[in-house]
């Protein structure tokens, strides 16, 4: 579909100007949507790797964690998670992929602190081998949370793309060729009527 415009020489020299931009504005965009699936795809395969460690280390605790109770007295398995020993700091900032702002998750063990708050005289191997396991989870669950909300951006990012690649490819260049072809057609033509015209009044002059 043409857009409606004067056909003249100075409107044909501005529409080719800007069929160039646009042409090489589609093919940043499509670099750029290229590069970010595949981006994409690196972390959907990551955010699935991360998730089923997740959840097998998840599993193990858990099993870990009911072998203890079993084993032990109820009163000295809760004095012995009652109070927590490690602290944590955990920053969140941002970094940027592909013009996309996504967070960052850092996690900072304080020096001299210890996963397990109780001495390990009185409890059992399994609750140690539990309280080891979710403590190693902490920072991959963080991960995970990263990776998920990355991907969720990048997607929106991906569609917010393609919907520009695809408004250059099949609207707005279209759009400009058949312009540019209209003006190149109706400049041909009264370049032949003038010439028509002129070839006439030679003649009525000779």
């Amino acid at each position: 579909m043409k857009t409606r415009v004067n056909p003249t020489r100075m409107e044909l020299t501005r529409l080719k100007r800007q069929i160039v931009v646009a042409r090489r504005g589609h093919k940043l965009l499509k670099d750029k949507q290229d590069e970010l699936i595949k981006k994409f795809i690196d972390l959907i395969k990551e955010n699935k790797r991360l998730r089923e460690e997740v959840e097998h280390d998840l599993e193990m605790a858990l099993k870990s964690f009911t072998m203890a109770r079993s084993q032990m007295p109820q009163e000295v398995l809760e004095e012995s998670l009652m109070i927590p020993a490690a602290q944590v700091n955990i920053d969140v900032g941002k970094q940027n992929i592909m013009s996309v702002n996504v967070p960052k998750i850092d996690i900072h063990l304080q020096e001299g602190s210890n996963i397990y708050s109780y001495g390990l005289a009185n409890t059992s191997a399994e609750l140690d081998n539990a309280i080891s396991i979710l403590s190693g989870m902490l920072p991959k669950m963080l991960k995970l949370s990263e990776i998920e909300k990355t991907c969720q951006l990048m997607a929106d990012e991906i569609e917010k793309t393609r919907r520009r690649v695809n408004a250059l490819e099949y609207v707005m260049i279209p759009s400009m060729e058949e312009t540019i072809k209209y003006i190149t057609m109706k400049l041909d033509e009264n370049e032949r009527s003038n010439i028509t015209r002129l070839m006439k009044i030679k003649e009525m002059v000779m």
